[in-house]
């Protein structure tokens, strides 16, 4: 492959033949100049260095391969990845993928599998290309991963996270936060106070899902809700909703670890549906009204179908899960009571912000969360494999380590 290979250029002086500039995919490559005589000069072209990073090659294909370090260009940073988590989405992509990461180059990117995986990470500032401003060299930042066109009807509206041309670092290209160095356009960059730990700033991506959820929702202070799903969406939910003063916030959960997680960060009511009738509950502890907001961060049919059940009249149902497979809705029972059932996906730029504020004034103390830190070369068999085994009830976060 020419970027790992070595060339040589002999040059006689008398022809006065000039070198020209290295092609485009040559351009990552360095020259070192030796004079080997009084009239010949030996151009060696020299690879890149080589890194560690984890790869999608498939589903149930995921590996740590060595590939070239990236080098920074114009209007691009580069940084050391410190903390990464391993997403939900992620999981799915090793089991059941490619779904978000491209089969063909991506529309933006350009880019198609294999792909860098890591998608919730910060890490320190290496370099910074010229013309770049909101950052610098040794800087603890957090990167927004998605990637959007500017251009498609979204766009246009402002909302750009729900472009049709939606890409995220990490599962559509511009590397991803499993690798020793990672490069991407520096508006992707976000720089972390000094009261934020790198671990916490892992756990702001999908933070900032939940924050602008509860935003778009029509919650209110005082309001009853519940969450369906204890996972790391669900208690991000619960989180933001106890700092904005929600009454009963109830948690729909199997799970006896994220159960315990539920009740550790305030949710009043936990409400096993293996062992009791959720919506008949969420009635009993409302006075038989119903939960004002459901969150629905599981995708389960039956458990859905229950959530409408516990929903008041004239209340919201708001989806963030990301489903599998299409459900069987009971949509009489929300047109009769008229319920809006509405979607929530990913975050505006502002909830972004807004995490790393509430992080910075410890309103948010999601350290706690974190229940593994695994190696970069552990990631397959400690982490992706973990997890979509029977050690998934243990965890609710897991960190990879990707400098140790």
């Amino acid at each position: 492959m020419i970027g790992r290979s070595k060339s040589s250029l002999n040059l006689n002086a008398s022809t006065k033949t000039q070198v020209e500039r290295p092609t485009r995919n040559l351009q990552r490559m360095r020259n070192s100049i030796t004079t080997n005589s009084v009239d010949t000069l030996r151009t060696t072209l020299k690879a890149a260095p080589l890194m560690k990073s984890v790869r999608f090659h498939g589903p149930g294909d995921i590996r740590v391969d060595e590939i070239d370090e990236p080098f920074c260009r114009a209007g691009e940073v580069k940084i050391r990845p410190a903390f990464v988590g391993i997403c939900g989405s992620d999981l799915h992509e090793y089991m059941s993928g490619p779904i978000l990461i491209p089969k063909e180059p991506h529309n933006i990117t350009k880019t198609k599998f294999p792909v860098t995986l890591g998608h919730e990470f910060a890490g320190t500032v290496e370099e910074v290309g010229d013309g770049v401003t909101n950052v610098s060299p040794g800087q603890r930042v957090v990167v927004r991963p998605t990637i959007y066109d500017g251009c498609c009807n979204s766009c246009k509206l402002g909302i750009e996270y729900c472009c049709e041309n939606i890409g995220f670092i990490g599962l559509s290209g511009y590397g991803g936060g499993m690798a020793k160095y990672m490069t991407a356009p520096s508006n992707h960059f976000y720089p972390i106070p000094d009261k934020v730990s790198l671990e916490a700033a892992a756990l702001i991506e999908p933070l900032a899902v939940s924050w602008h959820a509860v935003n778009v929702s029509p919650f209110k202070p005082g309001h009853n809700v519940l969450i369906v799903g204890g996972g790391p969406i669900g208690i991000g939910i619960l989180q933001v909703l106890k700092l904005q003063g929600a009454k009963n916030v109830m948690v729909s959960e199997m799970t006896e670890s994220r159960k315990r997680f539920a009740l550790e960060y305030g949710a009043t009511h936990v409400l096993d549906p293996s062992q009791v009738d959720v919506a008949e509950k969420v009635r009993e502890i409302t006075n038989g009204i119903g939960a004002d907001v459901v969150y629905d961060t599981a995708g389960v049919e039956i458990a859905l179908n229950s959530a409408i059940r516990a929903c008041r009249t004239h209340g919201s149902i708001v989806n963030i899960a990301v489903w599998q497979k299409r459900p069987a809705i009971h949509v009489n029972d929300l047109m009769y009571h008229e319920i809006k059932y509405e979607g929530a996906t990913l975050y505006d730029e502002e909830s972004f912000r807004d995490v790393i504020r509430a992080l910075s004034y410890g309103q948010l103390q999601p350290e706690k969360m974190i229940t593994g830190k695994i190696r970069l070369d552990e990631v397959v068999d400690k982490g992706f494999k973990a997890l979509a085994g029977e050690e998934r009830e243990k965890h609710c976060k897991i960190l990879v380590d990707v400098q140790s």
